[in-house]
């Protein structure tokens, strides 16, 4: 394989770096962070104004018409700004279930809502600890409680993953702001992306489509890969972090970046961000061609760049010595987003797990 992003996708990564240099300032993520706003409503407006959440919607409903590579360099300059916003859960996520498995009605209706931004979606798949989902749809109603949720407490629409009477793993569509649907935002790692508690009772939700297990691991997959470029960003913005600092801060009359155990543990950093880089790449050229490489591809893109970010985010405190672990200092918000990240789509375990299991199959 021999991929690398084209003019226009690198002019689009440029202009949104550009962009996001200017409205997403750590100030701003902080902004998000010591408040108990669940998210920033003005950068997320100009998102939508931008364009980004209708990138991969089909022009039909309302959309740009792009594809998958588009929304990667826009995901790892997402990341690189920590934009405290839900794009991921809301297009990776939301708007890209109701894409591929939605019907007709329902992509007539939801589309051009969530490309519009008047309407913000959200995945409520998990329920607490573990991996397991027990939740059951019974004539079209759901009880119970989904957490935690990932914007969830911002989010108009949920896709919800539960159990259909059979007990078969169906998706279904609920309306989070109709009766028998109670929120409660999570105290995270992270506040300045928000995570929740939905709780239903006997709430109204309606088919996604046909969609099941099948179509819920796909889409995990899907989702694995653009927030490994999210990763990436996030590692590649807290090593040029670390290496500034360490580039301006001189002990014994020399600056601390040309002592040895400093080289080497930017030589760590810089290892783990391109083995994550190029899994990532990899990821992104299997999704955009819909590859029978893509289960894997994703697999490793999540491990690879979830363990570059923890590692990164962890190195970049040590580099700034004890000014690293000041509240003035911005190392945390890194090591934040790096720890919330790793828990999203699935726990660290469930996607190693998986790189093993592809593995074999792959075999």
């Amino acid at each position: 394989m021999n991929f690398e992003f084209s003019e226009e996708q690198q002019f689009i990564r440029d202009q949104a770096r550009n962009f996001l240099s200017q409205e997403c300032t750590t100030a701003v993520v902080r902004g998000v962070l010591e408040s108990d706003a669940a998210c920033d409503r003005d950068l997320w407006g100009k998102i939508v104004e931008l364009g980004w959440t209708a990138m991969a919607i089909p022009e039909e409903h309302g959309g740009l018409g792009l594809g998958y590579l588009e929304l990667c360099v826009i995901a790892e300059e997402l990341g690189r700004a920590l934009a405290p916003v839900p794009f991921s859960s809301s297009v990776y996520l939301a708007t890209e279930a109701i894409v591929r498995f939605g019907s007709a009605d329902q992509r007539a209706h939801y589309l051009p809502r969530l490309a519009a931004g008047e309407l913000i979606g959200a995945l409520a798949h998990a329920e607490g600890p573990g991996e397991a989902v027990n939740l059951q749809v019974l004539d079209n109603r759901l009880s119970g409680s989904k957490w935690p949720v990932p914007d969830g407490d911002v989010a108009d629409i949920a896709v919800v993953s539960a159990r259909d009477a059979q007990g078969e793993l169906r998706l279904y569509i609920a309306d989070l702001n109709h009766d028998g649907v109670r929120r409660n935002t999570l105290h995270s790692m992270d506040p300045s992306r928000s995570q929740a508690r939905i709780d239903f009772d006997a709430a109204v939700v309606a088919p996604l489509g046909d969609a099941g297990e099948r179509e819920l691991d796909a889409l995990l997959d899907g989702a694995a890969v653009l927030l490994a470029f999210e990763q990436v960003g996030g590692s590649q913005a807290a090593m040029d972090s670390g290496l500034e600092y360490t580039k301006q801060r001189y002990a014994f009359g020399r600056p601390v970046a040309s002592f040895q155990a400093l080289k080497h543990k930017f030589a760590d950093m810089f290892v783990a961000i391109e083995l994550a880089r190029s899994n990532a790449y990899y990821g992104a050229w299997a999704l955009s061609s819909d590859a029978p490489d893509l289960p894997l591809a994703a697999a490793t893109a999540r491990v690879s760049a979830s363990d570059a970010y923890y590692l990164v985010s962890k190195e970049n405190l040590q580099a700034h010595g004890g000014m690293g672990f000041t509240w003035e200092f911005d190392c945390h918000l890194y090591y934040r987003r790096a720890q919330l990240l790793s828990s999203q789509v699935g726990s660290q375990r469930r996607w190693k797990d998986l790189v093993a299991t592809r593995l074999l199959q792959a075999a």
